[in-house]
């Protein structure tokens, strides 16, 4: 029998929970938190916030190095890595108190301990049942390895990795999606040999085309060595290195970086059990109201299928919550998250690449412009990022948007934002944007879509 009970039980404190927790708070729930680690989950304790943290460095190294370019003559420049780890750890304790007082604020009782689910949905930690009358599921993910190589010594995830105590001689990486590319990204740049390997034909594989490829030739600039179509295998790992092999060659590095991908964490949460069920990969089974199969519970997130992304678990969450209180909801249109890689040079998109659209039977139209088309390009120094739009040809509708370059991460919400509002191409080429501003090459790319090109 339950000790205790909770309208809303969140079992997890990431980007997913700690959202769905505040938001039945507002709503006037009962709620509570269980986390077994640390507030904020593996987003803002190992991953999204310290990746950025560290890469803001290599960004800010990379402009001072460049300086000379503007007119600014800088010498002496040093990397102190220990001071870039500790205002990494910094930001990190800002953040994930900050969420604690938010918790605090809207009366959220956390838990500490590992939680799970018992047959009749309530919610055991420890030796202690709670019950619920909502529970939400955001455990996020795991990492997962490669092939034949496990985790351990000097091989290690995209977690540990922002976390390294030392900055790496060598460093391998593993996998050239978004987290592989920012890890080879920030190292380079900060002074690490980095060798990175992919399995398929290039770069940030599920990036349409032009932007893979503009990214791959901005990576190769800051020193790296990229292998595409390639498999990394025979990984020893010693006291003090790691050996390998790939194609004919063998190598060795001081830490091997596996970012092949992640997995849901659903251990231990007893949704067998439970009775909550699986899909064959592994994810939990949700409708668009995130419900799982046993009623009262909801599951988020990295356990649900959809892009592994902090915002999309976010939004799940207050979809989660305020379908348990009874408010319409909608379900997420999931191809139309934006997605953003924060390498250098950055990558923003949203929706199909321009060869999902012509598989899916679109009369695709689309328009490009670089940064070195407007003013905003030349001005600021980048005139090698690219700006691509999908459309399609009959109605004007916006399919995708696809940036790489200079504030690509930031720039790519307008066009997000133009397809929620049901707009489309030519209303992007005729909204009025300001200048000189990067923001100018979206616009443009709108009238290259729409087939009025001003500049360029």
């Amino acid at each position: 029998m339950a000790e205790t009970s909770y309208d809303c039980i969140v079992i997890g404190s990431g980007p997913g929970g700690y959202v769905a927790a505040i938001r039945a708070a507002q709503l006037g729930k009962k709620t509570a938190v269980i986390e077994r680690d640390k507030v904020g989950g593996r987003c803002l304790n190992y991953a999204c916030i310290p990746a950025k943290a560290v890469l803001r460095s290599a960004d800010l190294l990379s402009e001072i190095r460049e300086a000379d370019e503007y007119g600014l003559k800088v010498s002496g420049v040093e990397v102190d890595y220990a001071a870039i780890q500790a205002r990494r750890e910094k930001v990190v304790s800002t953040l994930t108190s900050g969420v604690g007082g938010l918790f605090k604020k809207n009366g959220i009782d956390l838990i500490e301990g590992d939680a799970s689910l018992t047959a009749d949905g309530d919610v055991r930690v420890g030796e202690q049942t709670i019950g619920a009358e909502t529970v939400i599921l955001a455990t996020g993910s795991v990492a997962r390895s490669i092939p034949g190589v496990e985790f351990g010594g000097r091989v290690i995830g995209t977690e540990e990795a922002w976390a390294l105590s030392e900055l790496p001689g060598r460093l391998v990486v593993v996998g050239a999606g978004a987290s592989g590319a920012e890890i080879a990204s920030g190292f380079a740049r900060l002074g690490s040999d980095v060798l990175l390997f992919e399995a398929l034909e290039r770069v940030l594989p599920t990036e349409d085309a032009d932007i893979s490829r503009l990214a791959e030739r901005g990576l190769k600039k800051q020193g790296m060595k990229i292998f595409t179509n390639t498999l990394v295998q025979g990984v020893r790992s010693a006291e003090k290195s790691v050996t390998f092999s790939y194609a004919d060659e063998s190598g060795e590095a001081d830490y091997l970086v596996i970012a092949a991908g992640r997995g849901p964490d659903v251990q231990g949460l007893g949704l067998t059990e439970a009775g909550v069920q699986l899909d064959d990969s592994g994810l939990v089974e949700v409708d668009g109201a995130m419900r799982t199969s046993m009623k009262g519970v909801y599951a988020i997130g990295d356990l649900t299928a959809g892009p592994a992304l902090a915002h999309k678990a976010s939004d799940e969450g207050i979809i989660a919550v305020e379908d348990s209180a009874g408010l319409k909801t909608h379900p997420i249109s999931y191809v139309d998250i934006p997605r953003a890689t924060f390498c250098t040079p950055n990558v923003g998109s949203f929706g199909l690449t321009e060869a999902q659209a012509r598989e899916q039977g679109y009369d695709v139209v689309v328009g490009k412009v670089p940064y070195g088309a407007v003013g905003g390009g030349i001005v600021y120094g980048d005139r090698t990022g690219l700006v691509k739009l999908v459309g399609e040809s009959k109605y004007g509708e916006l399919l995708g948007g696809h940036i790489v370059g200079a504030r690509a991460t930031e720039l790519i919400q307008e066009l997000v934002n133009v397809r929620a509002l049901e707009g489309g191409f030519a209303e992007v080429a005729r909204t009025i944007h300001g200048h000189p501003t990067l923001s100018e090459a979206v616009m443009e790319a709108g009238r290259a879509a729409d087939g009025w090109l001003i500049h360029g």
